[in-house]
């Protein structure tokens, strides 16, 4: 496997299968207190996944229809946030 960046992460399926994953971005939300990452694969970079993590950094799969569609409006927010989509078409 390729060296690891600060943007990056190695996630492991229920095989040990390792996936190393692109960091699009974090999401905190307070009421829950529960932190988010989306990932994604450079070779699928469309295909958006969510992860809940904790203090230990430890990922958790996400569930709860609840949390998932609140990590889907997150994400369609962020997808829609001019500013990103200015550093987006700049890259």
């Amino acid at each position: 496997m390729e060296p690891i960046r600060d943007d990056q992460i190695v996630i492991y399926d229920e095989d040990g299968k390792e996936f190393l994953m692109n960091i699009l971005f974090t999401y905190e939300n307070e009421e829950r207190n529960a932190e988010y990452v989306f990932v994604y694969d450079e070779a699928q970079p469309d295909d958006v996944y969510v992860m809940r993590y904790n203090e230990d950094n430890e990922l958790f799969e996400v569930t709860d229809e609840e949390e998932l569609k609140e990590a889907s409006e997150v994400l369609e927010a962020y997808n829609e946030d001019p500013t990103i989509q200015e550093v987006k078409n700049s890259i």
